[in-house]
């Protein structure tokens, strides 16, 4: 009878990696899974998850409300109707405003690109095709070729949004309505042991959602008026326009805020040249500083960021998944889960020191470990 000896020392480590190396292909799995389905539900999901943000918002005044007397539906329809009205009142202005200068902020962005194909052409071989060409090349790219391919999707798109904007709101109703007992409900499904684990993340992911949301409203109509400001003693043309571009921007952390920039750029390139671009540049530059360095972290706060990298990738993933709308819910749904990780972490650190035999404290503090 042969009795097997002691495990060598390389199959402890060996071992040890290959359970994270299937740990981590069974995230990456059920990752993907997740994604898909979020593609395929995208209808009810982005609506859900769309709510949860000028819910976090108004919920401290819903709660004022009803501590006051008012009853929860009235608390609810009169919260949302003064919200979608404001919004519709908000963009309504907004449009009239910049209307009259969307025409020639499309002829200044088209000067710029002529600007710069005239440059590359003269200093190298490349050949830039017009600007005329370009636009159609996207709107081919996009499947917008033909006239009943255009109204097909105007009209499938359309009735998209038009669904998602009703759910929202319905959505946006019940949070402000019945949150309280949609949490006690969702408690009610946990096993009792993980309820206060599952209470504790929840608030976590609220307060973070609001935070964000929150504080990132602010920074984007900071960058807004300071670069608004900025382009406006330059003397560089259709401020107001641009400015708004900045200021929707600024809700798309990096890219976003990169690409209002950049156009911002361009239209200085059209109206005064090399010199004027460089000093646009130049103020984006600084103001963008001045935001990740000092509003950010006084503003959003330290909850809420992120890597940059790891927001590059969130905003690339929200973005393939569920187009614009993914990428605006992408970084705080990142924020969201890294705060829940954290939290994860620190449960299996109390966990891991209240489950320590008591010999083997003894045994250390013996030992001077």
């Amino acid at each position: 009878m042969m009795v097997s000896g002691p495990p060598s020392t390389a199959e402890g480590p060996l071992r040890r990696y290959g359970i994270i190396a299937w740990s981590i292909l069974g995230i990456c799995g059920a990752a993907f899974v997740i994604v898909l389905l979020l593609g395929l539900f995208r209808l009810v999901v982005i609506p859900f998850v769309i709510a949860l943000f000028p819910a976090a918002l108004i919920a401290p005044l819903s709660e004022r409300l009803k501590r006051r007397g008012w009853h929860p539906a009235l608390v609810a329809s009169v919260l949302v109707v003064g919200f979608v009205v404001g919004t519709i009142a908000l963009i309504g202005t907004l449009g009239w405003l910049v209307a009259g200068e969307l025409g020639d902020l499309g002829d200044a962005l088209g000067d710029a690109y002529d600007e710069v194909a005239v440059w590359i052409e003269d200093r190298t071989d490349l050949s830039v095709p017009p600007g005329e060409e370009l636009l159609d090349q996207v709107q081919d790219w996009a499947g917008f070729e033909g006239t009943d391919g255009r109204f097909g999707k105007m009209a499938t798109t359309a009735l998209e949004v038009l669904t998602g904007v009703f759910l929202a709101i319905v959505t946006l109703f019940f949070f402000l309505k019945d949150g309280e007992r949609i949490v006690a409900f969702a408690l009610e499904l946990t096993p009792e042991r993980h309820r206060d684990d599952v209470a504790e993340i929840g608030r976590r992911v609220w307060t973070t959602i609001a935070g964000y949301f929150r504080g990132q409203i602010l920074v984007a109509a900071v960058d807004a008026v300071l670069i608004g400001l900025g382009l406006l003693a330059l003397g560089v043309p259709l401020v107001l326009p641009l400015s708004i571009l900045i200021f929707i921007g600024g809700l798309f952390p990096i890219v976003g805020a990169f690409t209002a920039g950049a156009l911002a750029v361009l239209v200085a390139l059209g109206e005064g040249g090399a010199g004027l671009a460089l000093t646009v540049l130049a103020l984006n530059i600084v103001v963008q500083q001045a935001e990740g360095n000092i509003l950010e972290p006084l503003i959003v706060g330290r909850a809420t960021r992120v890597h940059p990298l790891a927001i590059l990738l969130a905003l690339t993933a929200g973005g393939v998944t569920l187009g614009v709308l993914g990428a605006f819910i992408a970084v705080p749904l990142l924020a969201s889960a890294v705060r829940v990780v954290g939290y994860l972490r620190e449960r299996v650190k109390v966990e891991s020191a209240d489950e320590v035999p008591a010999d083997v404290e003894a045994e250390d503090v013996i030992g001077g470990g």
